[in-house]
Protein backbone atom coordinates (compact mmCIF):
# COMPACT_ATOMS: atom_id res chain seq x y z
CA UNK A 1 0.00 0.00 0.00
CA UNK A 2 2.91 2.22 0.90
CA UNK A 3 4.60 1.26 -2.40
CA UNK A 4 0.89 2.27 -4.19
CA UNK A 5 1.12 5.36 -2.52
CA UNK A 6 4.10 6.49 -3.37
CA UNK A 7 3.85 5.58 -7.10
CA UNK A 8 0.62 7.48 -7.10
CA UNK A 9 2.29 10.72 -5.72
CA UNK A 10 5.23 10.76 -8.49
CA UNK A 11 2.23 10.27 -10.84
CA UNK A 12 0.31 13.47 -9.33
CA UNK A 13 3.63 15.14 -9.66
CA UNK A 14 5.02 14.27 -12.78
CA UNK A 15 1.72 14.79 -15.01
CA UNK A 16 -1.59 15.95 -12.93
CA UNK A 17 0.28 19.07 -11.22
CA UNK A 18 2.66 20.08 -14.20
CA UNK A 19 -0.03 20.04 -16.43
CA UNK A 20 -2.02 23.12 -14.64
CA UNK A 21 1.29 25.04 -14.18
CA UNK A 22 2.46 24.22 -17.91
CA UNK A 23 -1.05 26.55 -18.93
CA UNK A 24 -0.73 29.02 -16.22
CA UNK A 25 3.23 29.64 -17.56
CA UNK A 26 1.95 29.74 -21.20
CA UNK A 27 -0.78 32.20 -20.88
CA UNK A 28 1.30 34.57 -18.66
CA UNK A 29 4.28 34.04 -21.22
CA UNK A 30 1.74 34.87 -23.77
CA UNK A 31 0.40 38.33 -22.12
CA UNK A 32 4.09 39.65 -20.99
CA UNK A 33 4.97 39.55 -25.09
CA UNK A 34 5.60 42.80 -25.89
CA UNK A 35 5.80 42.16 -29.46
CA UNK A 36 2.04 41.52 -29.67
CA UNK A 37 -1.29 43.70 -29.00
CA UNK A 38 -3.66 40.92 -28.07
CA UNK A 39 -7.62 41.46 -28.53
CA UNK A 40 -9.41 42.17 -25.69
CA UNK A 41 -11.61 38.48 -25.85
CA UNK A 42 -7.92 36.61 -26.24
CA UNK A 43 -6.41 38.71 -22.76
CA UNK A 44 -9.81 37.62 -21.25
CA UNK A 45 -9.55 34.10 -22.34
CA UNK A 46 -5.48 33.72 -21.35
CA UNK A 47 -6.88 35.24 -17.64
CA UNK A 48 -9.29 32.85 -17.63
CA UNK A 49 -7.48 30.32 -18.40
CA UNK A 50 -4.91 31.43 -15.70
CA UNK A 51 -7.60 31.50 -12.72
CA UNK A 52 -9.10 28.20 -13.77
CA UNK A 53 -5.81 26.16 -14.11
CA UNK A 54 -4.81 28.09 -10.74
CA UNK A 55 -8.22 26.47 -8.89
CA UNK A 56 -7.52 23.50 -10.58
CA UNK A 57 -3.86 23.62 -9.17
CA UNK A 58 -4.87 24.70 -5.87
CA UNK A 59 -7.55 21.46 -5.48
CA UNK A 60 -4.79 19.46 -6.30
CA UNK A 61 -2.28 20.19 -3.65
CA UNK A 62 -5.82 20.42 -1.30
CA UNK A 63 -6.11 16.95 -1.99
CA UNK A 64 -2.82 15.40 -1.89
CA UNK A 65 -2.04 17.29 1.74
CA UNK A 66 -5.41 16.17 2.76
CA UNK A 67 -4.82 12.58 2.00
CA UNK A 68 -1.01 12.89 3.58
CA UNK A 69 -2.63 13.45 6.44
CA UNK A 70 -5.17 10.34 6.42
CA UNK A 71 -2.25 8.37 5.66
CA UNK A 72 -0.12 9.53 8.17
CA UNK A 73 -2.95 9.52 11.16
CA UNK A 74 -2.38 12.76 11.86
CA UNK A 75 -5.88 14.23 11.62
CA UNK A 76 -7.47 16.57 13.81
CA UNK A 77 -11.03 16.63 14.65
CA UNK A 78 -13.14 19.79 16.04
CA UNK A 79 -16.65 18.76 15.74
CA UNK A 80 -19.50 20.77 16.71
CA UNK A 81 -23.28 21.17 15.20
CA UNK A 82 -22.92 22.14 11.91
CA UNK A 83 -25.71 22.87 9.35
CA UNK A 84 -26.01 21.24 5.92
CA UNK A 85 -27.54 24.36 4.03
CA UNK A 86 -24.35 26.61 5.74
CA UNK A 87 -21.80 24.44 3.63
CA UNK A 88 -24.26 23.64 0.63
CA UNK A 89 -24.52 27.54 0.22
CA UNK A 90 -19.99 27.99 0.53
CA UNK A 91 -19.63 25.16 -1.61
CA UNK A 92 -22.24 26.22 -4.64
CA UNK A 93 -20.91 29.71 -4.21
CA UNK A 94 -16.98 28.84 -4.67
CA UNK A 95 -17.65 26.38 -7.72
CA UNK A 96 -20.34 28.98 -9.24
CA UNK A 97 -18.20 32.09 -9.57
CA UNK A 98 -17.47 32.58 -13.39
CA UNK A 99 -17.82 29.41 -14.73
CA UNK A 100 -21.46 28.97 -15.25
CA UNK A 101 -22.52 25.76 -12.97
CA UNK A 102 -25.97 25.53 -12.19
CA UNK A 103 -27.26 24.07 -9.08
CA UNK A 104 -30.70 22.84 -7.86
CA UNK A 105 -30.84 23.00 -4.33
CA UNK A 106 -32.93 21.26 -1.99
CA UNK A 107 -31.66 21.58 1.69
CA UNK A 108 -34.21 22.96 3.76
CA UNK A 109 -33.15 25.11 6.88
CA UNK A 110 -34.89 23.67 9.25
CA UNK A 111 -33.03 20.56 8.97
CA UNK A 112 -31.40 19.08 12.05
CA UNK A 113 -27.48 20.21 12.17
CA UNK A 114 -24.98 17.42 12.15
CA UNK A 115 -22.21 16.58 14.47
CA UNK A 116 -19.01 17.50 12.21
CA UNK A 117 -15.90 18.95 12.05
CA UNK A 118 -17.09 22.03 9.64
CA UNK A 119 -13.88 22.69 7.87
CA UNK A 120 -13.34 18.82 6.89
CA UNK A 121 -17.25 18.27 6.11
CA UNK A 122 -16.67 21.48 3.83
CA UNK A 123 -13.66 19.88 2.15
CA UNK A 124 -15.59 16.54 1.76
CA UNK A 125 -18.51 18.33 0.23
CA UNK A 126 -16.44 20.59 -1.75
CA UNK A 127 -14.64 17.25 -2.99
CA UNK A 128 -17.84 15.64 -4.08
CA UNK A 129 -19.99 18.34 -5.88
CA UNK A 130 -16.52 19.35 -8.02
CA UNK A 131 -16.55 15.87 -8.93
CA UNK A 132 -20.58 15.42 -9.73
CA UNK A 133 -19.91 19.03 -11.96
CA UNK A 134 -17.57 17.39 -13.69
CA UNK A 135 -19.49 14.42 -15.16
CA UNK A 136 -22.73 16.65 -14.91
CA UNK A 137 -23.37 16.29 -18.96
CA UNK A 138 -24.08 19.66 -18.97
CA UNK A 139 -27.41 19.51 -16.34
CA UNK A 140 -27.56 20.87 -12.96
CA UNK A 141 -26.21 19.01 -10.40
CA UNK A 142 -28.70 18.46 -7.54
CA UNK A 143 -28.41 19.03 -3.89
CA UNK A 144 -31.01 17.75 -1.49
CA UNK A 145 -31.03 16.58 1.91
CA UNK A 146 -33.32 15.12 4.79
CA UNK A 147 -33.36 13.16 8.03
CA UNK A 148 -33.42 9.83 8.38
CA UNK A 149 -33.63 8.24 11.36
CA UNK A 150 -30.74 9.32 13.85
CA UNK A 151 -29.10 10.79 10.94
CA UNK A 152 -28.99 13.36 8.19
CA UNK A 153 -28.57 12.16 4.72
CA UNK A 154 -26.77 14.67 2.07
CA UNK A 155 -27.71 13.39 -1.89
CA UNK A 156 -25.16 15.12 -4.58
CA UNK A 157 -26.86 13.87 -7.76
CA UNK A 158 -25.57 14.13 -11.31
CA UNK A 159 -26.28 12.77 -14.74
CA UNK A 160 -22.97 11.98 -16.17
CA UNK A 161 -21.87 8.84 -17.25
CA UNK A 162 -21.91 6.78 -13.81
CA UNK A 163 -19.94 3.63 -12.79
CA UNK A 164 -21.17 0.04 -12.89
CA UNK A 165 -22.23 -1.08 -9.31
CA UNK A 166 -18.83 -3.14 -9.45
CA UNK A 167 -16.77 -0.51 -9.57
CA UNK A 168 -18.42 1.45 -7.17
CA UNK A 169 -16.56 0.56 -3.66
CA UNK A 170 -13.14 1.33 -5.76
CA UNK A 171 -14.36 4.91 -6.09
CA UNK A 172 -13.10 5.91 -2.32
CA UNK A 173 -9.50 4.60 -2.96
CA UNK A 174 -6.32 6.46 -3.92
CA UNK A 175 -5.46 7.45 -7.55
CA UNK A 176 -8.84 5.46 -9.00
CA UNK A 177 -10.32 7.61 -12.13
CA UNK A 178 -13.36 5.36 -13.03
CA UNK A 179 -16.43 6.87 -15.01
CA UNK A 180 -17.46 9.76 -13.11
CA UNK A 181 -13.91 9.91 -11.80
CA UNK A 182 -12.03 10.08 -14.70
CA UNK A 183 -10.65 13.08 -16.52
CA UNK A 184 -8.04 15.37 -15.11
CA UNK A 185 -6.88 14.91 -11.27
CA UNK A 186 -5.20 12.85 -9.67
CA UNK A 187 -8.16 11.06 -8.39
CA UNK A 188 -7.93 11.91 -5.18
CA UNK A 189 -11.55 13.99 -4.37
CA UNK A 190 -13.43 11.14 -3.14
CA UNK A 191 -10.96 9.12 -0.96
CA UNK A 192 -10.56 12.17 0.66
CA UNK A 193 -13.97 12.65 1.13
CA UNK A 194 -14.50 9.18 2.23
CA UNK A 195 -12.03 9.50 4.86
CA UNK A 196 -12.90 12.84 6.62
CA UNK A 197 -16.78 11.79 6.63
CA UNK A 198 -15.61 7.97 8.00
CA UNK A 199 -13.38 9.66 10.81
CA UNK A 200 -16.32 12.37 11.66
CA UNK A 201 -18.46 8.98 12.22
CA UNK A 202 -20.40 9.52 9.39
CA UNK A 203 -20.72 6.95 5.85
CA UNK A 204 -20.20 7.97 2.38
CA UNK A 205 -21.64 5.83 -0.55
CA UNK A 206 -22.16 5.77 -4.33
CA UNK A 207 -25.50 5.02 -6.26
CA UNK A 208 -27.42 4.74 -9.23
CA UNK A 209 -28.99 7.73 -10.21
CA UNK A 210 -32.52 7.23 -11.72
CA UNK A 211 -32.39 7.86 -15.67
CA UNK A 212 -28.45 7.87 -15.59
CA UNK A 213 -25.13 8.99 -13.64
CA UNK A 214 -23.88 9.10 -10.23
CA UNK A 215 -25.90 9.92 -6.89
CA UNK A 216 -23.11 10.29 -3.88
CA UNK A 217 -24.85 10.02 -0.32
CA UNK A 218 -23.10 11.23 2.43
CA UNK A 219 -24.97 10.70 5.87
CA UNK A 220 -24.07 11.92 8.98
CA UNK A 221 -25.68 11.68 13.23
CA UNK A 222 -27.36 14.33 14.01
CA UNK A 223 -25.81 16.86 16.27
CA UNK A 224 -28.57 15.84 19.24
CA UNK A 225 -27.98 12.58 19.14
CA UNK A 226 -24.75 12.69 19.79
CA UNK A 227 -25.04 15.25 22.62
CA UNK A 228 -27.67 12.61 24.53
Amino acid sequence: ESDALRVGLLRAVSHDLRTPLASIKASVSSLRQDDIVWPPAATAEFLETIDEETDRLNRLVGNLLDMSRLETGVLQLSARPVGWEELVAATTAGLSGGHGHQFDIAVPETLAAVHADPGLLERALGNVVANAVRFSGGQPVRIEAAEVDDRVELRVIDHGPGVPADQRPQLFEPFQRLGDTGGDGVGLGLAVASGFVTAMGGRISADETPGGGLTMVLSLPRAEMMAT
